[in-house]
């Protein structure tokens, strides 16, 4: 008995046991403390306030929202602009970061220039303020009787961007999101079942054609395909129109990551052995293949887990939209506090909002890095 008193490990079972004990003491306290508080104050508690109207309008919205809309749908609404935002400024981030870096490693002295001015400018200004600046010089265009024709299809004016748009229905969507599903599906079933790259790609061919097919038969007769906007008096109707808060936004963090995105890639194109580019050159291949086949794929190795977590913190800074009025999910959760007064529920689902969206980034780039790590290594 006193040799098992005197074991170090029972000593250790003991204090961890206790310091959970107080941890979840506190806990309990710290919760009983608020309820007292919030039922003395006379504040309503739980998520009930989500079934009321909200009784006013969102600016932008991917879903149709009006006044009448519920604290549920707003809350819908607004985390899917953030999910819009946030994945558009990451393609763009990564397709402008790409051309940075191969500007910063060309044997080029003038692409090599132009690279490190667009890092150092962009890299060092505060991102808020490059959002701020972009919205100003969005507002600032002409009218809309005046604005700039973009291929006589798409206008940009002080009101925003408009571009023609497909219209689709609910059955339209439906018919698209089946046929993405069934694509999948059949890329995955072609690897268990040893198809060959082409045969894989034709079966997702066939696929896609047959929605296309149903989609056309299963429309209105004589429904436009495409709404292409008009000018009407001093607004534009149809097509979609990109509001200044969503661009000013869009545009601040895309050039803002880029530069960032640029770094990390430079640094994982800097990572790749110059002897194996050299090998690549001579066994014949272009300077394009060398990049393509080599280069780009090792790198990818060093750069994943560095891009990951800028991807992260992009995702997380789609938050500056409050400060030009764009209706995102930071917005709309804030907006919400101050009419519903139901502070604690709402920051809960701000949180777990977030944290849904950049979980689900995180895990999809580590399966990607596990997929290109190579085998057998230590």
């Amino acid at each position: 008995m006193t040799a098992f008193l005197r074991s170090k490990r029972v000593h250790a079972t003991i204090l961890q046991c206790v310091f959970f004990a107080a941890l979840v003491a506190l806990f309990v306290f710290l919760g009983t403390t608020g309820q007292r508080n919030i039922e003395a104050q006379g504040m309503a508690t739980g998520f009930g306030f989500l079934e009321r109207s909200t009784g006013w309008p969102m600016a932008f919205s991917m879903i149709e929202t009006s006044s009448r809309s519920t604290y549920a749908q707003v809350l819908w609404a607004g985390l899917l602009n953030t999910l819009l935002v946030g994945v558009l400024t990451l393609v763009f981030a990564t397709l402008l970061g790409l051309v940075v870096a191969f500007l910063r490693v060309s044997t080029n002295l003038l692409a090599r220039f132009a690279g490190t001015t667009f890092v150092e400018i962009f890299r060092n200004v505060p991102a808020i303020l490059q959002v701020v600046f972009w919205y100003a010089v969005l507002t600032h265009t002409p009218r809309p009787r005046d604005a700039y024709t973009l291929g006589e299809v798409a206008f940009l004016s002080n009101r925003g961007l408009v571009l023609p748009a497909p219209v689709f229905s609910g059955t339209d969507l439906l018919t698209i999101l089946a046929a993405l599903l069934a694509a999948f599906g059949v890329l995955a079933a072609g690897r268990k079942l040893n198809l060959t790259r082409r045969g894989r790609i034709l079966v997702v061919a066939t696929v896609i054609a047959l929605a296309v097919v149903l989609w056309l038969t299963g429309r209105v007769p004589d429904a436009p395909l495409v709404s292409v906007p008009e000018l009407a008096g001093l607004r534009f109707v149809g097509g979609m129109t990109l509001s200044p808060e969503f661009l000013g936004l869009l545009v601040g963090l895309s050039l803002f990551g880029a530069a960032y995105v640029g770094e990390i890639i430079r640094g994982g194109l800097l990572s790749v052995e110059k002897g194996k580019l050299e090998a690549g050159a001579a066994l014949g291949l272009s300077p394009w293949q060398v990049n393509r086949l080599i280069r780009i794929p090792l790198a990818c190795r060093a750069m994943l887990p560095s891009l990951a977590n800028q991807y992260i913190w992009l995702m997380k800074a789609t938050t500056l939209g409050l400060v030009i009025g764009f209706s995102d999910f930071f917005a709309i959760v804030s907006t919400s506090i101050n009419q519903s007064g139901q502070t604690l529920e709402l920051i809960g689902i701000l949180m777990a909002g977030f944290l849904l969206l950049n979980y689900a980034l995180g895990t999809s780039m580590n399966l990607v890095n596990r997929r290109l790590k190579l085998k057998g290594g230590h």
